[in-house]
């Protein structure tokens, strides 16, 4: 089979895609000069591509798929296979928000307040559509980067920007009237790519390996050691995904108890354990969970 040629995004998203692939079981080298980043699949082919570009390249077929934000797409109006959402970004699982805000002093509460206002924004397509839903006229200017200086500046009236946290807004004096879109990276692809049986299973893979990875950094596995007579009470007091894993330790009135729960459990769950008879608990990392 040719290649498949998957779209890597550049960018903010560049580390924690790379670091993602890596946890899903590909190893892809970059070189400060190259767009074509080496992979270790015969399969694959990467490419580097700013992900306000990602869902067009996708769509024209330059590229059989690829990792962007919903935003992009829907910005782009691409008609492209949606193939799995991946709940990450710099480095945690918060969203994107594509918001509108507005100076702290402005008398601007709503959208409706907005009419005959100028607005800033990167995504001008987007925004312009979502005020003509609404019936708010707006002059929407295109923001080449910095959109939060120009309406604390005064050059415009309001802005459509993407955050996670809100903190550069807060910081340069803005407040938030409303979120427009709530946006994770996901996988796309091609149409007729994703119609060609050895395409698909190759971007089927690639995307459920990657969920995988995701879904394995919140939890991780827990194996104790636990009195055979104790083993009913204990098992009401593990979460678990499925039932656990339980095996007989040889030649003891003792069984081994495994299972995988959610690591923000853990420094609760360890003492009620540990209270309860379990000895020797041991908790590892996932790499993948599926």
């Amino acid at each position: 089979m040719k290649p498949l040629d998957f779209g890597v995004p550049v960018g903010s998203l560049q580390e924690a895609t790379i670091e993602l692939f890596r946890r899903a079981g590909w190893h892809i080298s970059i070189s400060s000069r190259n767009y074509f980043p080496e992979v270790d699949d015969d399969e694959l082919r990467c490419t580097l591509m700013r992900a306000q570009e990602m869902s067009r390249y996708v769509e024209a077929g330059t590229l059989d798929a690829g990792i962007t934000g919903k935003d992009w797409t829907l910005e782009n109006e691409s008609d492209v296979e949606i193939i799995e959402v991946l709940p990450y970004s710099r480095g945690s699982t918060r969203p994107t928000r594509l918001v509108l805000a507005v100076p702290d002093a402005s008398k601007v509460q709503t959208v409706d307040d907005l009419e005959g206002k100028t607005i800033a924004a990167e995504m001008v397509g987007f925004t312009q559509r979502y005020f003509q839903e609404r019936n708010v006229n707006v002059t929407v200017e295109f923001s080449w980067g910095a959109t939060e200086a120009k309406v604390a500046g005064g050059l415009v009236d309001a802005i459509v920007d993407s955050t996670e946290t809100g903190s550069t807004l807060r910081a340069h004096g803005l407040r938030v009237i409303e979120t427009l879109l709530t946006s994770y990276p996901h996988v796309i692809a091609n149409r007729a790519a994703y119609a060609d049986p050895a395409k698909k299973a190759k971007i089927d893979q690639v995307s459920m390996m990657l969920k995988a990875a995701l879904d394995a950094g919140s939890r991780v596995a827990l194996k104790m050691n636990v009195p055979r007579d104790r083993l009913d009470t204990m098992i009401k007091l593990l979460p678990s995904v499925t039932a656990p894993t339980v095996a007989d330790l040889y030649g003891q009135p003792w069984v081994s108890v495994e299972i995988v729960v959610d690591e923000r459990e853990v420094r609760e769950l360890i003492p009620r354990l540990m209270g309860a008879g379990a000895v020797g608990i041991i908790e590892f990392p996932l790499n993948k969970f599926l």
